[in-house]
């Protein structure tokens, strides 16, 4: 959720959350004042069942040992993907080697990569076998991650 509130029969989703619903799962969504949400539909594997409903304001990103300048929090992870929030500092070079793709949706501040500014909202989807080289800019920037999932 980007904006507003997402509501569904499994309860009120707020900006923050991290709303995960595969195909088999049945929901009816809606909002009473409006919202605004990042969807990606055709990513599910068919037989995967598992149903997420985080509200990630309220959940700590812990510092990555092997990645300076990084903290993130899981929000799925199977055999074929793992998606996750991050933070990055201001003024870090962040490098992240993407075996199986990887897909970065920006949620504040900015960051560039080969060039490209992004900042809040745009999606950037690399390849498998590419390298994320991105230089953050001087207000950080908070991040959603989905990698290791992509087509052949």
């Amino acid at each position: 959720m980007l904006e507003g509130v997402l509501q569904d029969e499994h309860g009120d989703h707020p900006a923050g959350s991290y709303v995960r619903n595969p195909p088999s799962i049945s929901h009816t969504p809606g909002s009473e004042l409006g919202c605004t949400v990042f969807v990606k539909l055709g990513q599910f594997a068919p037989d995967d069942r598992t149903q997420v409903h985080l509200d990630t304001t309220s959940q700590f990103l812990a510092p990555v040992e092997a990645r300076p300048g990084v903290a993130a929090m899981s929000l799925f992870a199977d055999l074929q993907e793992q998606v996750r929030l991050e933070h990055w500092s201001p003024g870090a070079v962040v490098n992240l080697h993407a075996p199986g793709g990887l897909e970065v949706l920006v949620l504040g501040g900015e960051f560039t990569e080969s060039g490209e500014r992004f900042e809040l909202h745009p999606w950037l989807r690399l390849p498998r076998g590419t390298t994320l080289q991105a230089a953050v800019g001087a207000q950080g920037c908070r991040v959603w991650i989905k990698a290791g999932h992509a087509e052949s």
